[in-house]
């Protein structure tokens, strides 16, 4: 049992760093593909680091190792060891990355008109950001001091990475004309939007309210088909007002068809009502992970 659960943490820490490495090349890639080609403003570290070689003909990809550093250091501190472990692949494999990709690339540019330049960049950004966020760690720099603010705030990681990037983007008013700003502005409201859909993706939960008269037979075939628990509610018809009980559970979009099968199988005239839900805490969703980590089966 040992064994096995060291087996599934090694396995587990592989396929989280080959999923930071595939969001931090996707990242780079974007930023070399659809950014630098056109000279199109860029917020996070990557806008930092355009104004640094501006004003002070600091090299990018030097500019991003160095404030990745101080940043990792910042998120050793408030976030955890663990957290900055995962983070470190990003301190020094993103630069990396970013300088192979310039050099792979050289002169080449995809497209000339900016506006795809700033879809497709904040596209290609969000997602890489979404996928390392969602892995535990950070692609270092200015996502940083989000997950702080979120952590001791509670403030949305979204919401102030926007703010801050926004804040950059202004601040290259200095040396860029106005219209690529507005064009920053778009590319980075695209990728704050998928940041936020690639954050809650996997979390929605679908809530069934049943009505039929036969709710003890549905109630009994929820619990044992799907595993889900169950609520019961009382409730009355407003044309007979008639009693009765409403079956309430929480199932995954997957499992969805497979509960409408098991209600029209049992009552083809139950009344059901379907709507998603943000998010689920407790048995069977957030407690069984919980469970797991405990037992040691879950990094």
């Amino acid at each position: 049992m040992e064994t096995s659960a060291k087996q599934n943490r090694v396995a587990s820490a592989i396929l989280q760093t080959a999923i930071i490495l595939l969001g931090l090349t996707v990242y780079a890639a974007g930023v070399v593909l659809f950014i630098l080609p056109l000279d199109m403003i860029a917020a996070g570290t990557t806008g930092l680091g355009l104004f640094a070689q501006h004003f002070f003909a600091i090299p990018l990809s030097g500019f991003v190792a160095a404030f990745n550093i101080v940043m990792f250091g910042i998120g050793w501190v408030e976030l955890g060891k663990k957290f900055a472990a995962t983070t470190l692949i990003a301190t020094f494999y993103y630069p990396f990355i970013l300088n192979r990709l310039s050099v792979l690339v050289g002169d080449f540019i995809f497209t000339k008109d900016p506006m795809l330049c700033a879809i497709f960049a904040g596209i290609m950004i969000g997602f890489s950001l979404g996928i390392v966020i969602r892995s535990g760690a950070s692609t270092g720099g200015m996502d940083i001091p989000p997950l702080v603010l979120q952590k001791r705030f509670k403030i949305p990681v979204s919401v102030s990475m926007y703010a801050f990037d926004v804040t950059i983007l202004l601040s290259q008013l200095l040396f860029r004309d106005r219209e690529k700003i507005l064009y920053g502005i778009i590319m980075v409201m695209i990728y704050t939007m998928i940041l936020d859909k690639m954050l809650v993706m996997g979390k929605k939960q679908v809530q069934a309210k049943i009505i039929s008269e036969k709710y003890e037979e549905i109630n009994l075939a929820v619990q044992e088909q799907l595993d889900r628990g169950t609520t019961l509610f009382q409730v009355e018809g407003g044309h007979l007002r008639k009693p009765s009980m409403a079956v309430v559970t929480v199932v995954s979009g997957r499992e969805l068809q497979k509960l409408n099968r098991i209600v029209m199988d049992i009552d083809g005239e139950a009344f059901m009502v379907v709507h998603q839900v943000g998010e689920v805490r407790g048995r069977g969703f957030t407690e069984m992970k919980r469970h797991l980590e405990a037992a040691g089966l879950k990094n």
